[in-house]
């Protein structure tokens, strides 16, 4: 008798499948997940500095100094206990900047939570914004594409009147071409799809 591997074909990945042709259409490249994850980086940095400002108060006084000190050489003396001289003192600087790191960091955290509703609300209205204007953006290339196409096979069969007339129009053309959204020419890091 004689086994043989079973081979499925299934998949367990969603998979979309269009109607239209590839290509055919350029894709939006706006999205809900985008807006807000910019908006949640932009506001944990904030809260970085948020947090970075609370510290700097707390440590005006000078106490929060001295127990931050006794803290970590408490914690370099329970968990490195082999370690003397400078390497004991760098370890203590190292995990004294590891405790304000982690307490402005948690700062950042809570001032992100906090703000998530807002987050999520202005991801949204930002992404409705701006795939609209780029909507209209692509359609307007798309229409432009398709009228240049045109004209570029009237002119291979024209005589020198009807050239002149489509010098005309292409020269229309360039003075109305279609505009790119305000939030693109802002963005330096934005890339413009290609058609």
């Amino acid at each position: 008798m004689r086994i043989s591997a079973v081979h499925n074909a299934y998949s367990f990945t969603s998979v979309e499948r269009s109607s239209k042709k590839p290509g055919s259409q350029v894709k939006n490249p706006i999205s809900k997940r985008g807006e807000k994850t910019n908006l949640a980086v932009a506001t944990f940095v904030g809260g970085l500095g948020v947090g970075a400002r609370l510290m700097f108060e707390l440590f005006d006084d000078g106490f929060v100094i001295e127990d931050l000190g006794q803290a970590a050489n408490k914690y370099v003396n329970k968990n490195h206990k082999g370690l003397k001289g400078a390497k004991k003192d760098l370890f203590v600087v190292g995990t004294a900047l590891s405790f304000i790191a982690a307490a402005i960091g948690g700062i950042a955290l809570l001032y992100t939570l906090y703000k998530a509703p807002k987050i999520n609300y202005e991801g949204n209205v930002n992404a409705f914004k701006k795939s609209k204007d780029m909507d209209v953006y692509i359609k307007g290339n798309e229409v432009e594409k398709e009228l240049l196409t045109q004209m570029n096979d009237k002119a291979k069969n024209a005589d020198e009147e009807e050239k002149a007339k489509l010098k005309e129009q292409y020269a229309k053309m360039q003075m109305a071409k279609n505009q790119v959204p305000d939030f693109i020419k802002n963005d330096k890091k934005f890339k413009m799809p290609q058609g």
